[in-house]
Parts: structure tokens; C-alpha cells; sequence
């Protein structure tokens, strides 16, 4: 019923409401015989009169607190002026405000009770001041003079009356409008920022993962062999220890672009590129795997860079799964660039119930696959990862728009 204002609309409202009451007392009592009834004696009617006056300027100051009580203390004070048979009042202007409120300010049930107040008060309007007065003064010239009078006067006035009344509420409601499409269009900002900053801090997730994955399984793999050739073979400790180094050096790089990324929003982040896979194969061996990779056909020489940070982020991820829950055994990567797609595909022997099952069981365990999969949705391809007897299979395909393709297909 009342609406949260501010202290500055809710001193604004009551200085209005003083001063269009002032006005309305001060042009109600000069000329002080301007105000008549023929119910009320002269001093009654100026008295009933200025209480009016006050009532009206009191539902002026509620109007954007509460229009809906604005509105019925407005109707209650106008059957009041109808029933003492006073003439319109200065006060009488009120109205106008009130209807405006209502439409922009009130409820969904306010807002409807303004319009059929509109038409109902028109109607109330033109019999009161038209209707009435001709009915009491009896025929004159005739029935159908009369008739035609009474008529054409009473839709006069019910027309005027009608569009001076509609005129203040449709302002209203346009106002009204104006604002729900404006809190509309600030909320969708809203949601569109909100789910631009969750992708964000997804793929920002998903890129420190990659990295902080594979680097601490290489970095685990390394120190382990380190520990357990230290007594026996010093060498082997030192060039562990100094792959070690290295991969700790190149993870720390990535993970501080990282944080220069969650800083400033422009930033680059780190976007390795099919040149880097060289690289990425060095680490995975040098942490004890043996490695085969056949890469037939060969990769065209304009694949997007999103395709290959795809290609790269899952064979990181594969081969972090296969340093962690694989066999010691040899780990096939097989990479074929076909025209219009690439298929890779990682094998890697398992032991016992070490490796999910499938994509699906991997949510108890983390998010590797979960993240091989985002990773080929956003170039549009697919990621089946699954154990077939005691090899776990990685396969993707993912689509490779080149430039070529793009223009033959646009030609």
C-alpha cells in the first residue's frame, strides 16, 4: 500500500501539497461569494468548502506514497462536494495529480482502478453539473428541445471531462512504462554482465587447471624418480631435478598471466599454439613416459589458434590423466588433420579400477574430463573418453575451419 521514498521526494510532495492549498484556500475564499449551495447555508458551504480544500491537498501529498489511499480519499472527499451540492472547487485540480501517480506509481489493481475511475468520474461529472441542473429547471421550449439539451450537453461534458481526466493517467502510464522498460533493460545488463564474468572465471578455471594439472604431475612423477635414483645414481637425480626446475619455472609463468588476467580483464592469457606440443611431449617424457606420436596427415598451415589451443589443452590433459592412473607402459597419440576436421585420439594402458570408467564417473575424481569436453565444445567438436579393457581412450574431433575452406565455401 505505501511505497519507499526518499526523504527529498517526501519533503518535495509535502511543499507541493501546502502550497497548492494555500492556493486553493486563497482562490476559494476571494471572492468569498463564489462558493454557494442550495443545501448549505453561505457559511456552511465556505467552511465545507476550505475542509475540502484540505482534504484534497492532503491526498496531493500521499499521492506517491500511497496512490491507491490518495485515490479513495480523493473519491471520498468529491462524494462529499456532490452530496452538499457544492460547486467545482479550486481543489478540485488534485485530481488531475492523483490520476497521474496512480498509473505510474500503483499497484497492478491501483493502476486499473485509475482508468475506471477516469471514466466513472467523467460520467459523475457530466451528470452533477449538466444533467441535474437541466432536469431541475424543468422543460422549456418543449419535450424534444429539451431532450436533445439534455443530451447533447451531458455528452459534451462527459467528453471533455473524459479526455482531461484519460489525459492525466495514459501520462502516467506511459511514465510507468518508461520505467519497467528501463528496469527491464538494467536487468538484462545485469544477467548479460553476470553471465559474461561466470564464463570468464570458467574458463580462467579451466585454463589454471590445465596448467597446474600437468605441471604438478610432471613435477610429482620427476621428484619421485629423483628420490629413488639419488643413492644409486646421482646423474639421474640431477637432470630430474633440473626438469623439475624447468616445469615448475614454465608453470609459475603461465599461472602469473593468469593472475594478470583476473586483474586486468584485457590481458592475454596464456595460449599455447601445435608448435608448443614438441615442448609438452619433452615434459611427459622426461617424466618416465614413453611416448609415441603419429601425426597423419599433417596439420594444414592455417588452423585457427582456438583449434589449436583445443588440441593442446586436451593432449595436456590426457597425458596429465596418463601420468597419474596409467600403466607403465607406452602411451599412444595419434593426431589426423583431415580436410574440415582433426581426430585425436591418446591410448594409454591402465592398472586395476585406476581410471574412470567413462567421462561420466569422473566427477567424483575432478574435473579433467569434464574440462576436455568445454574444451572441444567451444570450437564445436565432441570428446569420448572411455576405458576398453585395460587401455583408456581418449578420442576428439574437433572442426577446423581454415582459410580455404571458409572462402571455397563462401565462393
Amino acid at each position: 500500500m505505501f511505497r519507499s521514498l526518499t526523504r527529498t521526494q517526501r519533503n518535495v510532495d509535502i511543499v507541493v501539497a501546502v502550497l497548492f492549498g494555500l492556493c486553493s484556500l486563497a482562490l476559494t475564499i476571494v471572492p468569498w461569494d463564489s462558493v454557494g449551495s442550495a443545501l448549505l447555508s453561505p457559511g456552511v458551504a465556505l467552511a465545507m468548502a476550505l475542509v475540502l480544500s484540505g482534504v484534497f491537498a492532503g491526498a496531493l501529498a500521499l499521492r506517491r506514497l500511497a496512490p491507491g489511499v490518495a485515490l479513495g480519499i480523493a473519491w471520498g472527499a468529491a462524494l462529499i462536494q456532490m452530496g452538499s451540492g457544492l460547486p467545482p472547487l479550486p481543489a478540485n485540480v488534485a485530481i488531475f495529480g492523483i490520476l497521474y501517480t496512480c498509473a505510474a506509481y500503483g499497484t497492478r489493481r491501483v493502476y486499473w482502478t485509475g482508468l475506471a475511475s477516469s471514466l466513472v468520474g467523467a460520467a459523475a461529472i457530466s451528470v452533477y453539473l449538466v444533467a441535474l441542473p437541466i432536469l431541475r429547471n424543468g422543460a422549456g421550449n418543449g419535450a424534444v428541445s429539451f431532450a436533445a439539451t439534455l443530451v447533447f450537453a451531458s455528452a459534451a461534458t462527459f467528453a471533455a471531462a473524459t479526455f482531461a481526466l484519460l489525459l492525466s493517467w495514459t501520462g502516467g502510464a506511459l511514465v510507468r512504462s518508461s520505467m519497467r522498460a528501463r528496469d527491464n533493460r538494467l536487468a538484462q545488463q545485469l544477467a548479460e554482465a553476470a553471465a559474461a564474468a561466470e564464463a570468464e572465471r570458467t574458463r580462467i578455471a579451466r585454463d589454471m587447471h590445465d596448467v597446474v594439472a600437468h605441471s604438478l604431475a610432471v613435477v610429482i612423477a620427476q621428484a619421485d624418480g629423483a628420490r629413488y635414483a639419488a643413492a644409486s645414481d646421482p646423474a639421474v637425480a640431477t637432470a630430474a631435478l633440473g626438469t623439475i626446475s624447468s616445469t615448475a619455472r614454465a608453470a609459475l609463468s603461465d599461472v602469473r598471466m593468469l593472475l594478470t588476467q583476473l586483474r586486468h580483464t584485457q590481458a592475454e592469457g596464456p595460449q599455447p599454439t601445435l608448435t608448443e606440443l614438441e615442448q609438452l611431449y619433452a615434459q611427459v617424457r622426461a617424466a618416465g613416459i614413453e611416448l609415441r606420436v603419429e601425426v597423419s596427415p599433417m596439420p594444414p598451415a592455417d588452423v585457427p589458434a582456438a583449434v589449436q589451443l583445443a588440441v593442446y589443452r586436451i593432449l595436456q590433459e590426457a597425458l596429465t590423466n596418463a601420468l597419474r592412473h596409467g600403466a607403465p607402459d607406452p602411451v599412444t597419440v595419434r593426431l589426423a588433420w583431415h580436410p574440415g576436421r582433426v581426430d585425436l585420439t591418446v591410448r594409454n594402458a591402465v592398472v586395476g579400477a585406476e581410471a574412470p570408467a567413462s567421462a561420466a564417473s569422473e566427477g567424483a575424481r575432478g574435473h579433467g574430463l569434464i574440462g576436455m569436453r568445454e574444451r572441444a565444445q567451444l570450437v564445436g567438436g565432441t570428446v569420448d573418453a572411455a576405458r576398453q579393457g585395460d587401455v583408456f581412450v581418449v578420442h576428439a574431433v574437433l572442426p577446423v575451419a581454415t582459410a580455404d575452406r571458409a572462402s571455397g565455401g563462401a565462393a
